[in-house]
């Protein structure tokens, strides 16, 4: 059941994520890898909307199916995911699970800091605590997943 429309009821509040996608779009975090975080991210969280969405929006960049599919263990993938992707993913996963304690563990930061430069560092952030915001919107108010049309968002 879906609940309160948040992206039509909610245009003052939504306008407070308003600035991840523009800034996101200049990001020196290329758009497949952002994607993939996207995905991987919303699996973690169960958003089957920005699943729905960032799959779609992925596949029109060329992304493989098999390589989307794999995401739920790229830790197991070695051959799919280059070294600097697996960074990625697997500093999203703690981010992300932050609640488990510990935070970001002092390796993962490592392993991420020797593929990404300061800036790229806190852009990879900044694409995470995007997806997550708009993960715990879309999961707290039930937006219904499947009619997302891709570019549909800019």
């Amino acid at each position: 059941m879906e609940r309160m429309n948040f992206f039509v009821k909610g245009q003052k509040a939504a306008k407070a994520l308003g600035g991840f996608p523009g800034y996101l779009s200049k990001s020196s975090i290329d758009k497949n890898l952002q994607n993939l975080i996207y995905i991987r991210v919303s699996q973690i969280n169960g958003c089957a909307y920005c699943l729905d969405m960032h799959t779609k929006d992925l596949r029109l960049l060329g992304e493989t199916e098999q390589r989307m599919i794999m995401l739920g263990a790229w830790n197991e993938a070695h051959k799919l995911y280059t070294a600097r992707e697996r960074a990625a993913l697997a500093f999203a996963e703690s981010l992300t699970k932050i609640s488990n304690g510990g935070g970001v563990p002092d390796d993962v930061y490592a392993e991420a800091a020797a593929h990404f430069s300061d800036e790229e560092l806190a852009d990879l952030t900044i694409v995470i605590i995007a997806i997550n915001s708009y993960n715990r919107i879309n999961v707290a108010f039930r937006t219904p997943a499947g009619d997302y049309v891709p570019g549909q968002w800019g």
